[in-house]
């Protein structure tokens, strides 16, 4: 089926609608880089040089146009040079997208080991930083950092943050089950609408989603408050119960369901070897109807 919606339009086939969203598609990536950073103003001000040239050929000033044969040009060198960080960013969004349905199957860390330890940090306001790795890998990261490579354990990871010590500042990356490295450095956010009561420690922990996949736990040291960030985008004030359902989340693991002692077919008594029913396990039994 081939639509024309003017005489001089070509026909508008399956390839030509393809093309169309694909186009819209790329726009729409190209606006996510700029939103809300500080690479609006810039591309804005490339978009007026550019209209510019472009008015100066319609209207024949050739002075006008002559200034701007020289700077037109290298237009896409700064963009590719002000841009890098933005265009990495997106490039890594595009490629942490499961398409189609296609996943690793990647499992998550061990929360438990981990939500002790954040509780810990919160009832001491102990400050700390954890950082989760999903599929993107953090190599780069970890070799900014103290290689560890040990086991995941509530008493490494209150050790590790412990102050006064080599490695309380910095992050700690974890790797599936393996505390990979601490002491990181993480790049900063550079988003204009975060708080300014937000110290290095979240600007970190935020500023690596932006460019990864990871989730990153932060506990505050002035209020204990505990923080997630994930896609960058920050969570505050979030409870200690509530971490492992988020970590839970992040990574795809469903929580097994817990078996309630009504969801028995039959009726089970508890008793001892002497036959009798001790008085706390009494109301523990199951009648049925």
């Amino acid at each position: 089926m081939h639509i024309r919606f003017l005489p001089s339009t070509p026909l508008l086939d399956a390839s030509g609608v393809i093309d169309i969203l694909v186009v819209a598609f790329l726009v729409y990536q190209c606006l996510m880089v700029v939103r809300g950073t500080r690479a609006g103003p810039i591309l804005l001000g490339i978009l007026m040089m550019v209209s510019l040239y472009e008015i100066s050929l319609w209207g024949g000033l050739e002075a006008t146009r002559t200034l701007l044969t020289f700077i037109v040009p290298f237009i896409g060198l700064a963009v590719i040079v002000l841009f890098q960080s933005e265009i990495r960013r997106t490039l890594a969004r595009m490629g942490r997208k499961r398409w189609m349905g296609l996943a690793s199957g990647y499992h998550g860390p061990d929360a438990s080991e981990i939500v002790l330890s954040i509780e810990q940090f919160a009832a001491q306001k102990t400050g700390a930083l954890i950082v989760l790795e999903r599929d993107i890998g953090l190599r780069t990261f970890i070799e900014s950092g103290v290689r560890l490579d040990a086991r995941l354990s509530r008493d490494l990871l209150l050790s590790i943050f412990q102050p006064g010590l080599p490695l309380h500042d910095g992050a700690v990356i974890v790797q599936k089950d393996r505390i990979a490295a601490a002491a990181c450095f993480l790049p900063l956010t550079t988003n204009p609408a975060l708080s300014r009561q937000l110290g290095t420690r979240h600007r970190a922990a935020l500023g690596i989603t932006e460019e990864t996949d990871c989730l990153s736990i932060v506990v505050s040291e002035e209020t204990g408050r505990i923080s997630i960030a994930a896609f960058g985008e920050l969570e505050q004030g979030v409870a200690v119960a509530d971490v492992v359902e988020r970590i839970n989340s992040h990574f795809g693991v469903e929580r097994p369901r817990q078996m309630q002692i009504d969801e028995f077919p039959a009726d089970i008594p508890l008793s001892n070897r002497s036959g009798t029913t001790p008085p706390e396990n009494r109301q523990e039994r199951v009648n049925l109807p």
